[in-house]
Order: structure tokens, then sequence, then C-alpha cells
């Protein structure tokens, strides 16, 4: 099979179509004297003119109309048949997540996600609280608070409420723990401050003074580790262990709460792509359900 090179056939469709040289190069991003050069190697390669030159511009040899009828007729399937392929290959996506919802809530469910959506390829990495979506890289980002950048949207998934917890395990050794003053006494585990416990304890009415002993524990998920294994009371987000809480591996100790104005959110860009639109619901409605 012997075929002019595309380069040239492309030209060529393109100037018959729109009757202008210009026009083509407008259109295939290249200039005016590249058009009229692939189109004269062209007519070289047929040996005849392909167009007739007038003084207002160009028109199509009436021997090359059927050509040029089957040229665009073979470029418009080619344009479908590649979008068709493009539309049909795995989207990749990328989620940031903290590490607390990313072991208690994304990482059990995604399963799911991965099962009903084979389309798309899931990329999860952790997030540190401080960042910003595009810091992240990455498509999504769960994590505290919303993102006030143009652009971005932020949807709340739960409240980031803290009270204080301890395993039944716990509870039991110490012979149950009831008021503040009690929790005072009792083991504190803290998540990376103090200053948590401070501000709980300033709620309650008493005060810290010797009360804030206790571990201290750089990751959310070395705290959680301990606190349901019985070492001690951790003062956390309720939500983050709603499973715990209502299967009783954790208790709730005390309705005096802080951050109780704060939450957790999923951060994307307000233009969404299919399949972050499609990750986005289904993950808010994991947290919802």
């Amino acid at each position: 099979m012997t075929l002019p090179p595309l380069g040239m056939l492309r030209a060529f469709e393109a100037a018959a179509r729109l009757a202008s040289f210009s026009r083509a190069a407008d259109e295939l991003h290249v200039t005016h004297a590249a058009v009229s050069h692939q189109i004269r190697l062209l007519e070289e390669w047929f040996g005849r003119p392909l167009f007739v030159r007038e003084k207002r511009g160009v028109r199509l040899a009436p021997e090359a109309e059927t050509l040029a009828a089957v040229l665009t007729s073979a470029f418009e399937r080619i344009a479908a048949e590649t979008e068709l392929l493009r539309l049909n290959a795995k989207a990749q996506m990328s989620v940031a997540c903290i590490p607390s919802i990313a072991t208690r809530w994304l990482i059990p469910a995604l399963g799911d996600f991965v099962g009903s959506h084979p389309e798309v390829d899931v990329k999860v990495v952790y997030a540190m609280a401080e960042q910003r979506l595009r810091e992240t890289g990455c498509d999504i980002l769960i994590t505290l608070g919303a993102d006030p950048a143009e652009g971005i949207r932020s949807d709340p998934l739960f409240s980031r409420i803290n009270r204080p917890v301890a395993s039944p395990r716990y509870l039991e050794r110490k012979g149950g723990l009831n008021g503040a003053q009690a929790i005072a006494s009792a083991d504190l585990l803290h998540d990376e401050t103090v200053s948590r416990w401070r501000d709980w304890f300033a709620r309650a009415g008493v005060a810290a003074g010797q009360t804030l002993r206790g571990p201290i524990f750089q990751d959310f998920n070395l705290l959680a580790t301990a606190v349901i294994a019985g070492h001690g009371i951790a003062l956390c987000p309720v939500e983050v262990f709603r499973r715990e809480i209502e299967s009783g591996d954790l208790l709730i100790l005390s309705d005096i709460a802080t951050l109780e104005e704060e939450s957790y959110f999923l951060i994307t860009k307000s233009r969404r792509t299919k399949a972050v639109s499609a990750f986005s619901d289904w993950f808010v409605s994991v947290v919802k359900s």
C-alpha cells in the first residue's frame, strides 16, 4: 500500500474543507507557508494540481473533490475512535488523606469503591494536617478544616468534636471513672501535645496541675492503638471512632467536649473529573452511613 505522507494529507484535507490555506494553518497550528509547502509536495506526488489558485484564495480542483471527501470522513472516524479509546482508558486518581481518617475510614472501605469502579486506578498517600490540596499534588485531599482557596470545593464529612474515651478493659481495671476529677487521676494518653487535655480540663473546671502526665504519641494511629489496648484514656474525635464506640470497644466517659466547631472535609478542585466526582460521592456516603 503506497500512500502520501500523513502531513501532506492533513494539510490538503483542512485546506479543502475550509477553502483557505490560512484557515487551515490556524486549525493545524502551523504557518501559512507550511500548509502551502505540504500541498505543493502533495501535488508533486500526484503529478497534478489539487487547487485552483485565485486572487481571493483557493478552490478545490474538481478532480480532487472525491479525495477531499474521503479524507474528511476518514479523519472524522479516526478522531472519534481515538477519543473513545481515550475515554475508555483507566482513569488515574490520587487521594491524600490524614492518617486518622485513612486507617479508620478510607482503607477499610476502599475495596468497595475499587470493586464498583474498575475503570479507576486509585493511589492513596498520607497527608499532613496543615497541607492544602495544591501542596499535595493530588486530586483529592481528606483533612481537617475547609480550604478557602478560589477554585476549591470543600465537602464536610463529620465533626471533630473531642471527648474522653477508654476501653472497657481499662475501666474494669480502674473500677470505673465518673466525673472530670476522676479522669484527672487516671492514665492520660496525649496526641502530639498535652494542650488538648489542658483545654478539656479547663472546660470541665478542673485545674490541670499534675493531671497532664502520661505518654505523648506523635502519630494518631499510635494513640488509637494504645487506647483500644487499654493503656489509658484518650481525648479523641468521637466521629472518627464511631464504629469502635458503637461496637463497645471504646466508651465515652463524659459529655464535656472540645473542638465542637471544627470538622473534617473532603477537598477537591471545583471542576471535578468523572472519577473524582464518583469517589467524592462514594466517600461522603460512607462516612454518613
